[in-house]
């Protein structure tokens, strides 16, 4: 393909993905119909726009590789992140929020930058600084907030 088609391609692709949040959900459902088998239990509208933009690129472009696919769904059930990811999760992205529920309360972390997180209103310089906040005793803040096992999810998986 040359590259005035691949951008051209890319331009339609887009523009047919821009278009699904002003399509009404009579037409919405059309196009699910022409793409998906069955229709999901529900009618979450961003739900079904994500996973037609998605479709809609994977026919353009193409699916993930099998081996992409494998490992993605290892994450998934195991819930842990090989280790050469864990690294590049460590570096997280401004606007990431983090939610977590300790003692009945949901806690909310927003991530403002390298070694910047915000917490009701204060700045901390990491996230264990934030989990000793909300629990009053020393924890691993990625721990606390999901991103890297606990030393008992480790042992349990191994």
């Amino acid at each position: 393909m040359t590259t005035q088609a691949q951008a051209t391609q890319q331009a339609s692709v887009a523009a047919r993905i821009a278009a699904l949040p002003q399509l009404p959900m009579e037409a919405l459902w059309a196009l699910w119909d022409e793409h998906f088998k069955d229709r999901p239990g529900h009618h979450h509208r961003l739900w079904l726009e994500s996973r037609l933009a998605y479709k809609i690129q994977e026919l353009a472009f193409g699916g993930l590789k099998p081996s992409t696919r494998r490992k993605l769904e290892k994450i998934g059930e195991t819930g842990l992140l090989p280790s050469r990811l864990q690294r590049d999760a460590d570096q997280l992205l401004p606007g990431t929020v983090f939610t977590r529920i300790y003692d009945d309360v949901e806690h909310r972390v927003t991530v403002c930058g390298v070694r910047s997180f915000e917490y009701h209103g204060q700045r901390f310089k990491s996230l264990s600084a934030v989990a000793r906040t909300i629990t009053g005793t020393n924890w691993s803040g990625p721990a606390f907030f999901g991103l890297k096992p606990t030393s008992r999810n480790k042992e349990a998986t191994q």
